[in-house]
């Protein structure tokens, strides 16, 4: 029998393995036509479109090349090969297929009630040191709708690849180094000269209104600030003569800084989005790594000077030409402090660098693949994903988000549609795809909205088990019946593999499809894990609950759980409280709550 639940292999993998071995052996011995030891090919297992020819099957049509043997001849030789055991075999064309005998789709329920929640945990990151940069905001206003998507899928992703067996460090990197700290100081000093009825307003040229944030953010920021310290807002507004004060200049920008560094974790937060690290830029440049860095660089011959500028020779490392690291006027560029952040990430021993950018940052990689190359490390260790935008739509048309519309921010939109909604909506796509977030139907109380179909799918499961337990009152006697279970832990927990044979004994040939069909899909539930944590492809995990919904639901149509046969009832019970376990364990990895009532 396959010992799935001590290996820890998948039923698709094993059968795909059983395939590859027999293909082996064969070629070793020369009984595969004239396939040789050194012929390079790769095997696949799938699912079949059509569940009458079998649960699972390999495609085997690729080997006829080197076998010089139709498809069929060559899945029959291989067939002929592989020991069966507790499966069956039958060939169409070029596919090998594969059908569970009823004790390893049993087996599927023993080991989740064995297993719980852990059920899919694995080992596919043997304890790989990551570091999962992701948001990644400027301290200079509110998240807008993109900060959303990469907050929900980095935080998706990291759960998910933890519960793979990975090490894995999540961090913020604060870019509060630049200019646009001050840019937010003078916003918040105009704020607050305005509360305090100094007469002054932003600049009206379009221009010049562009070294501010005028957005209105900053006005409770402003009136908290007076509150909080009213002697110095005294001072800032009787020391105003028409320019700023340098003094106030510097004490409001770190003052405006932290406050929006604040908002923005506390919006993570409410968002189920937690970092081990909220990393300041300020200082790497405080602490010198900056210049270090640099001066690193100059000792490895890759840094040049030319029209006054400092200039970094990775064209030499895979990028298409060299950047300007310090300019003319000794300002640095935003890479330089990147390359010492990626330095620093580097020396405190993480094997892998992944950050989650935006698609404009496309041709930034191989420029900072360049870097730590040259810093001695494999470029290799640094993996990005890139997220495409995300199409707000209302009233079935996309809101057209120009500079005279209101922002709708990423707090605008949780207030609206709810945390739950907004991450399974954000994480509902591949990341490197446009994103359309329908408002209204994120909103909607109906099947057509997917979130709420998964977690009205737990939800129905868990009022089954209730009713499992509860008393009932009948009308027609007049009298309390007793429930359908009195101990249901004992019932599901201690069943057997045999005992849950009766599921398949029942003449209606529904039942049993729907039933087989639901059965497969929990156990597909380890494969998809694992993908999404090898992938970087949490949206796997929506796409699996979605398909997992739909199973339950027809499943409970065509197969009545509280039935009078009790051996039954307890089956079917054990299937409902493993679709429960899964459920949740998927809904709990990219943090989203499940349900007991809706």
């Amino acid at each position: 029998m396959v010992k799935d639940n001590e290996s820890g292999i998948m039923y698709k993998e094993y059968f795909l393995e059983l395939v590859e071995n027999a293909v082996k052996e064969l070629v070793s011995s020369s009984e595969l036509g004239q396939m040789k030891t050194d012929d390079e090919y790769t095997l696949q297992g799938e699912v079949p479109k059509n569940s009458e020819f079998g649960d699972f099957a390999v495609n085997i049509s690729s080997l006829a090349r080197y076998a010089k043997l139709a498809p069929a001849k060559i899945a029959e030789i291989i067939s002929n090969k592989i020991p069966k055991k507790d499966f069956d075999i039958n060939i169409a064309a070029g596919f090998i297929n594969f059908k569970l005998h009823n004790n390893l789709l049993n087996n599927i329920l023993i080991e989740i009630n064995e297993k719980g929640l852990d059920y899919a945990k694995n080992n596919q990151g043997k304890g790989k040191k990551v570091i999962l940069e992701y948001v990644s905001a400027n301290p200079t206003g509110p998240f807008h709708i993109g900060h959303g998507r990469w907050a929900a899928m980095g935080s998706a992703l990291a759960n998910v690849m933890k519960y793979s067996g990975y090490d894995v460090y999540q961090e913020f990197y604060i870019n509060d180094a630049g200019s646009q700290i001050q840019k937010l100081g003078k916003s918040l000093y105009i704020r607050i000269l305005k509360e305090l009825g100094v007469n002054i307003d932003f600049p009206k040229d379009e221009e010049e209104a562009k070294n501010y944030y005028t957005g209105e953010y900053l006005i409770p920021v402003a009136k908290e600030f007076i509150k909080e310290d009213t002697k110095t807002s005294e001072k800032i507004k009787n020391d105003y003569n028409g320019s700023f004060n340098e003094e106030h200049l510097k004490f409001l920008s770190k003052y405006a800084r932290l406050k929006m560094l604040e908002m923005q974790q506390k919006l993570l937060n409410n968002f189920r989005t937690y970092f081990d690290n909220y990393f300041s830029e300020l200082t790497l440049h405080e602490s010198g790594q900056v210049t270090q860095a640099i001066d690193k660089l100059n000792k490895l011959g890759v840094l040049y000077e030319k029209d006054g500028a400092l200039w970094f020779a990775s064209s030499k490392y895979g990028d298409d030409q060299d950047r300007v690291i310090k300019k003319s006027d000794g300002a640095y560029t935003y890479l330089t402090a990147d390359i010492a952040y990626h330095y620093n990430k580097l020396q405190r021993g993480f094997e892998t660098l992944l950050n989650i950018w935006g698609a404009d940052h496309h041709g930034y990689i191989p420029r900072m693949k360049a870097s730590i190359e040259v810093m001695g490390y494999n470029p290799n260790s640094l993996e990005v994903l890139l997220g495409q935008l995300v199409n707000l739509v209302m009233n079935g048309e996309q809101v057209r988000m120009g500079k005279r519309t209101k922002m709708i921010t990423l707090d605008d939109l949780i207030e609206d549609v709810g945390v739950d909604a907004t991450r399974f909506w954000m994480i509902m796509r591949s990341i490197d795809t446009t994103l359309d977030f329908d408002i209204d139907l994120a909103k909607s109380k109906t099947d057509d909205n997917p979130v709420f179909y998964v977690q009205y799918a737990h939800a129905r499961a868990c009022s089954i088990l209730r009713h499992a337990i509860e008393q009932k009152f009948d009308v027609i006697n007049n009298e309390i019946k007793s429930p359908s279970v009195t101990s249901f832990e004992d019932k599901i927990k201690n069943l057997k593999v045999d005992d849950y044979n009766i599921l398949w004994n029942v003449e209606d040939l529904k039942s049993t499809e729907t039933t087989k069909k639901l059965l497969l899909k929990l156990e597909e539930y380890k494969s998809v894990v694992q993908n999404a944590a090898k992938y970087r492809s949490p949206y796997l995990l929506t796409k699996y609950l979605q398909e997992l919904a739909a199973n339950f639901h027809q499943f409970y149509t065509f197969s009545k759980v509280l039935v009078e046969d009790e051996k039954l009832m307890a089956a079917r019970l054990s299937i409902v409280s493993c679709v429960i376990t899964i459920l949740k364990s998927a809904l709990d990895l990219i943090k989203v709550e499940a349900p007991e009532r809706m």
